[in-house]
């Protein structure tokens, strides 16, 4: 009987914590949803404020855009600290989960303190030169590299960013020497290559796009593994000879860890509906950003899998944050 007792309190705890769970997807939410994400202004901040004026109609509730400068280290912590109740998101890129490699004092474990929801985007960057650059594709420009080493200079915003990674890969795969030039910003170090301050440089879409159009920069390749609909024409850095090269800025949304799975499946739902709208889709296209869904399962892999391979590179070029 004691048996018996013991196995039928074991089912009926079970039963508790799966009506709990669906209780607690069915009433989510019912208050305002704060997501935190990057500055005004970025691709990132743009992305999340197209999504989250998608999701609240069918949500219920205000999906509200919180900017926050200082980097993930800031958004990324008060998330982290944040109750797991899907009620504070985090939405960022790979500066949040590349951070413990760059720097000893991380508020965070990316893997341990979140719980993915989505990949949202991705997006290429671009190599692209100044037209006096006398080259037009990457072969000349890794010739030109290797006759003239130390000579050619690129510009670069944050350590680790954007700008700054696919370069490092570039020189380590092709077996040349470009030298760092650092800026503030994204803005500034495209503002230094169309001034000729540099010769070159790895830029995000949204950043190079109406220059390469209006032809005051030129545009080589992109760094996807695959042809970007974004900068039709434009080959892949692989397919230009760098086999194996890729490269792509990918953006998604975190809860913080512990987060009923209910609640992480309800916002996935919404945000990956969102994605697959064709309004949404164009909008992003048009800022240079590829809509992308997933599962929370396949966010996590991605990650991981990012994590596994820019660690490695920002390990051995000793690559620390300024």
């Amino acid at each position: 009987m004691l048996i018996l007792r013991n196995a039928a309190s074991i089912v009926s705890a079970g039963m508790i914590a799966l009506v709990t769970g669906a209780a607690c997807g069915q009433e989510y939410p019912n208050k305002p949803i704060r997501v935190l994400t990057s500055p005004v202004g970025g691709t990132t901040d743009f992305t999340t404020r197209v999504i989250t004026q998608v999701i609240s109609t069918p949500l219920g509730q205000s999906v509200i855009v919180e900017n926050r400068g200082g980097g993930p280290a800031i958004a990324g912590g008060i998330v982290v600290k944040a109750s797991p109740d899907g009620y504070t998101l985090l939405a960022y890129g790979p500066s949040m989960w590349l951070m413990p490699f760059l720097r000893s004092n991380a508020p965070y474990d990316p893997i341990t303190d979140f719980s993915p929801v989505s990949l949202t985007d991705t997006s290429p960057t671009v190599l692209v030169v100044h037209p006096s650059l006398p080259i037009k594709s990457v072969k000349e420009l890794v010739a030109l590299a290797k006759a003239r080493p130390g000579e050619l200079n690129y510009g670069r915003a944050s350590v680790g960013g954007a700008g700054h990674l696919p370069m490092e890969l570039f020189k380590s795969m092709a077996g040349v020497n470009i030298v760092t030039v650092g800026y503030k910003g994204g803005g500034p170090a495209t503002i230094g290559l169309l001034s000729g301050e540099v010769q070159l440089l790895f830029g995000t879409a949204a950043s190079v796009m109406a220059h390469i159009k209006s032809g005051r920069l030129r545009g080589l390749a992109v760094t996807s593994a695959k042809p970007s609909a974004a900068f039709p024409g434009l080959p892949t850095v692989a397919a230009s000879g760098l086999p194996g090269f890729e490269s792509a800025t990918i953006n998604g949304i975190f809860a913080p860890a512990g987060t009923p799975a209910a609640i992480i499946n309800r916002l996935n739902h919404e945000i990956v509906r969102a994605l697959n709208q064709s309004d949404v889709k164009a909008k992003l296209l048009s800022a240079g950003v590829e809509a992308v869904g997933s599962s929370p399962q396949q966010f996590g892999a991605k990650v991981k899998s990012e994590m596994a391979k820019w660690g490695k590179l920002i390990k051995d070029a000793g690559i620390r944050a300024e």
